[in-house]
């Protein structure tokens, strides 16, 4: 079961499998505010990988959604602010609480605006940490989505040239050993991986410690290629990362 922190009381809270809409509040049209679009694509990811059906909320101006498109953050599912037994709120930081549109929800124009007061108690204010850094106010694509995830959601990401750098590396890395696995006998993902995954991503939605595992299971003498495969595939469920991308590209 996911538990994230709530912004309004700092404390964890239980989001059970039910219809849940994730309303992405977006504070801009930097990178900021991207990532605000990101982290409420992947908590979305999660709660369907626990069973939850999901509505999508998120209407950023055009150009932010461009960028949104090339870091695989999935569009607007409804137009309804409204609906759903549980609403998380994904906000910037410091956001939430500041002021109330005509909804009384803190959707005002494209999404830009504090998340306000009046509100149901199933009601869960996700805080997102600005960016920082002097990456191209363009850049885009997996890699900017994983530098993104890398940091945990709520500290701030400093990003640079050498972070999307390396972010390509890993990435250009991961992909090729994903197409070299998948060429070997399928197995199963390893229980204890598949829990240590699980366990990660709903604890408050700790992507970083999802890749950390990723990164040991590529090293593990006792697993093998095809559950590698399977491990990176199954995880890449929530990161979005393409992982599987190169696979059959040089056949």
């Amino acid at each position: 079961m996911l538990r994230i922190t709530d912004a309004r009381t700092g404390e964890p809270a239980e989001i059970r499998r039910a219809l849940t809409r994730v309303h992405a509040h977006v504070p801009g049209e930097d990178t900021s505010a991207l990532r605000v679009l990101l982290v409420a694509d992947v908590l979305a990811r999660a709660l369907e990988l626990d069973g939850s059906p999901v509505l999508l909320v998120a209407d950023p101006p055009a150009e932010l959604r461009r960028r949104a498109d090339d870091l695989g953050v999935r569009p607007n599912e409804t137009t309804a602010t409204r609906g759903g037994q549980r609403v998380l709120r994904v906000t910037g930081s410091g956001e939430w609480g500041q002021g109330r549109d005509d909804h009384g929800d803190g959707a005002g124009d494209h999404g830009v605006s504090a998340v306000g007061a009046e509100r149901a108690d199933t009601d869960v204010t996700v805080e997102v940490a600005p960016v920082r850094g002097t990456e191209a106010p363009s850049a885009s694509g997996t890699a900017l989505r994983l530098a993104l995830l890398t940091h945990p959601r709520r500290t701030p990401a400093t990003l640079d040239a050498t972070a999307l750098t390396e972010a390509a590396d890993t990435l250009d890395h991961w992909r090729t050993a994903v197409a070299a696995w998948a060429t070997r006998p399928s197995r199963p993902v390893p229980e204890p991986v598949r829990q240590a995954l699980r366990a990660a991503w709903e604890d408050d939605l700790d992507v970083r410690a999802v890749l950390d595992v990723l990164r040991d299971v590529e090293g593990a003498p006792d697993v093998s290629d095809g559950a590698r495969f399977e491990t990176y595939a199954y995880a890449d469920r929530l990161l979005g990362l393409e992982l599987t991308r190169q696979i059959g590209a040089s056949a």
